[in-house]
């Protein structure tokens, strides 16, 4: 077995870092189709011509920054967060500098006509989406030839980045899709050195592998921490590299966790819906209460997973169980969806796509991982395009080696009979309508769901903006924490202690203005594990000594971690 991490250039840290911010999640559930695209731009440009007064305002500030740039007096620079044009060479001779500054100026101006524009809500979402696009498309820095960062390195390198390059474009045509591989994957392994953490398969059904992990304290805490993942990734964005591990860090604290693994369902599972995962969900519950002897679990869940958690919360609360449950903790998790609104993907949400998005998976049995993956590279093309077009392609490097990453494109499916059920939520909203959502014959009502519960969210997270999260931490009342984390999506829970730069605000979440309470939220330095584990431990009953051995008669071992699940294809 192997820990040892892979190395990365600090240029290839900066790529993947700046890329594990635009993981998955849930969002990428309808589909980016080419009319769609034709006709926002169609409507786009039968805005212009009805509006003629804007594009002539912004193409005269255009041909006045042209003045400048061609008389050397532009004082245009590209945004020191804007890595397309961080190399100095850029700047090295008037030909670049004048097309950096002129690529800077045009994509300004277009941006502030469509903004301009005076469109309904849809179809402006739609004009800035398929703006953003093309102006990102249009980059000088994705052009062999005017890039010259890519023509430095073909001159030092002898012509060989060139050759490298080309290699890397005909893998990725044939074994990737046609998309720029974001992560060498040679690099990792399943059980390896990702996802290595002691542990044993104590339970499994046809939907789950519940994983107990070895205790690595004399003495734990005797309630367990139930954990759901997302469906849509497999459930190791908790079982990292060591150091990063969110199960290592429970584990040091003395608590109990027992995580759930996700089948990767195939087209035969096609029926698979909400209820068949609450009901699984359900019974890997029962399985750790056994094995532990305890009387309730605290659970915790990040995106999708949050909302299947919050689905059996209120699946219990029907029944009268909801004794089950002890506390609650959710991470980067929007229940309300209109709350999130904000983001490019509602530009794509209309009854058509939805519609399109149920006929399409149902019509395969699935939907697929990597074409979720490919729909969501193009609404961050910047990030997840273009910044690999130019490092595997034009530089003829290798993609970076990033355990986020390989995560990250290790993909699953969803099955029709569930995606369906998500695509509902985006209209029928059941988390703040009672009895929307019906789970196995019990409706969903979440004003009977009261728990103690625990919400994190990021600051610079895009996918799950922050105030969209927090109005999940409102829906499940006022014993309710929020915890707002500086970082994006997935790092903002990939927060081991002692990351210097990491800080965190908490307060709790009694203010209906997420604002106000912004305002009134105390900063602590420092990672917020530290104080999460502190919660668990108040809440995780009495201190007993560390069990010798995994499961019980009832609930034996099937297996060590990282289980058999994990390595479906």
């Amino acid at each position: 077995m192997t820990t040892e991490k892979p190395k990365m250039s600090k240029n290839a840290r900066d790529i993947a870092e700046n890329a594990a911010e635009n993981t998955l999640a849930l969002n990428p559930l309808v589909t980016l189709k080419a009319e769609d695209m034709f006709g926002a731009g169609t409507n786009l440009v039968r805005a212009l011509a009805a509006q003629p007064q804007t594009m002539m305002n912004q193409w005269m500030s255009l041909a006045n920054d042209m003045t400048k740039i061609v008389t050397q007096s532009s004082d245009i620079a590209p945004d020191r967060k804007d890595r397309r044009f961080a190399d100095t060479a850029w700047n090295n001779n008037i030909f670049s500098k004048g097309l950096m500054q002129s690529y800077l100026s045009w994509s300004e101006k277009v941006t502030e006509m469509v903004e301009e524009l005076d469109l309904p809500d849809k179809d402006a979402a739609r004009a800035r989406l398929v703006t953003s696009i093309f102006v990102d498309t249009m980059a000088p820095s994705n052009n062999f030839f005017a890039n010259p960062t890519a023509l430095k390195q073909l001159f030092e390198t002898g012509g060989k980045s060139a050759i490298d390059g080309l290699q890397n474009l005909i893998t990725d045509m044939t074994e990737n899709g046609g998309l720029p591989s974001s992560v060498d994957t040679s690099k990792f392994k399943v059980g390896e050195n990702l996802a290595i953490t002691p542990g044993n398969v104590v339970f499994r059904n046809e939907v789950i592998e519940l994983i107990h992990y070895t205790a690595q304290t004399d003495k734990v805490y005797k309630r367990p921490l139930l954990v759901v993942p997302p469906q849509i990734n497999k459930y190791y964005s908790i079982d990292m590299a060591p150091g990063k591990s969110m199960i290592e860090f429970l584990l040091s604290q003395g608590i109990q966790p027992y995580c759930v693994s996700w089948r990767n369902p195939t087209k035969e599972m096609r029926n698979w819906d909400m209820t068949t995962y609450i009901t699984a969900l359900d019974e890997a519950c029962e399985a750790a209460l056994e094995i532990t002897g305890a009387d309730s679990v605290n659970i915790m869940g990040s995106c999708s997973g949050g909302i299947t958690l919050s689905t059996y919360a209120g699946w219990l609360a029907a029944q009268g169980e909801e004794d089950k449950i002890n506390s609650v903790i959710l991470a980067v998790c929007v229940l309300d969806t209109m709350s999130s609104t904000d983001n490019d993907m509602a530009a794509l949400v209309t009854p058509e796509t939805v519609k399109a998005a149920k006929l399409a998976s149902s019509s395969r049995g699935v939907l697929d991982g990597q074409d979720m993956a490919k729909m969501f590279a193009w609404m961050r093309p910047n990030d997840l395009i273009w910044n690999y077009w130019v490092n595997n392609y034009l530089l003829g490097n290798a993609p970076p080696a990033f355990d986020v990453l390989y995560w990250n494109a290790d993909t699953t499916r969803l099955p029709a009979g569930l995606h369906g059920d998500f695509l509902d939520m985006i209209y029928t909203n059941p988390f703040l309508n009672p009895g929307a959502m019906v789970v196995g014959g019990h409706e969903i009502d979440m004003t009977k769901v009261n728990y103690d519960t625990y919400v994190i969210a990021g600051t610079t997270d895009h996918i799950t903006p922050w105030k969209a999260v927090y109005n999940t931490a409102r829906l499940y009342g006022d014993n309710t924490t929020f915890i707002l984390s500086n970082s994006g999506h997935l790092q903002s829970l990939l927060n081991p202690p002692g990351n210097p730069k990491a800080w965190y605000m908490k307060a709790p979440a009694k203010q209906a203005d997420p604002e106000e309470w912004a305002e009134k939220a105390k900063k602590h330095e420092g990672s917020w594990w530290v104080d999460w584990g502190e919660m668990l431990q108040k809440k995780s009953g009495a201190e007993i000594k560390a069990p010798k051995s995994p499961g019980s008669k009832k609930n034996p071992t099937l297996g060590p971690a990282p289980g058999t699940y994990v390595f479906e294809p």
